[in-house]
């Protein structure tokens, strides 16, 4: 029996530390339990630390250095979520620009929590309506986009989520948002 996400790439893409680690596990687990391929992506292709709030928690290893992405090879990008991850990840140019790049080729967005820093540094909100962690709704109004305090949200491509216990919903549209583009 084929699984939904048979042949569907999801490049999961995280800092070297700070990454909240549930919304790391619990969407790459359903990517995985859906036949998707989850690929950790790095600024440095090497440890990466995760936390449950401030606590260090575990360490999982990035395969692939953000440089290295291309929108070519993967069906879909999720950005997980925790305070110093997302603030990192929105610094580094390589990330901003694959992330970009996937915004405009319309492929799945997926964030959570601080995840949308990233796509808001892509300059592609205006227009959009999203929800996150409700100390970004000011930054995701000033670039332009429509905040909303809700479980999960879609918006074409683009999936949102706030923290979390949200994560039941967040990982549901997450596949089905996959699942449209295989």
């Amino acid at each position: 029996m084929r699984k939904q996400l048979e042949g569907t790439r999801v490049a999961f893409v995280v800092a070297n530390e700070g990454v909240e680690r549930p919304e790391l596990t619990e969407p790459w687990k359903a990517v995985r339990d859906a036949g998707g391929e989850p690929v950790l992506a790095a600024p440095k292709a090497q440890e990466v630390e995760l936390f449950e709030h401030l606590e260090r928690s575990d360490t999982w290893t990035a395969s692939i250095a953000t440089t290295e992405l291309t929108v070519d090879h993967f069906d879909a990008v999720m950005l997980p979520g925790g305070v110093a991850n997302a603030d990192e990840l929105r610094t580094d140019d390589a990330t901003v620009a694959f992330v970009r790049q996937m915004m405009k080729a319309g492929k799945p967005v997926a964030v959570i929590c601080h995840g949308p820093w990233t796509v808001i540094e892509t300059g592609e909100l205006h227009g959009r309506t999203l929800t996150s962690w409700p100390s970004l709704r000011t930054d995701i109004e000033n670039a332009g986009g429509h905040w909303v305090d809700e479980e999960v949200h879609v918006d074409g491509n683009l999936v949102s989520s706030r923290k979390p216990d949200d994560l039941p919903a967040f990982c549901r549209e997450l596949i089905a948002a996959c699942g449209r583009r295989s």
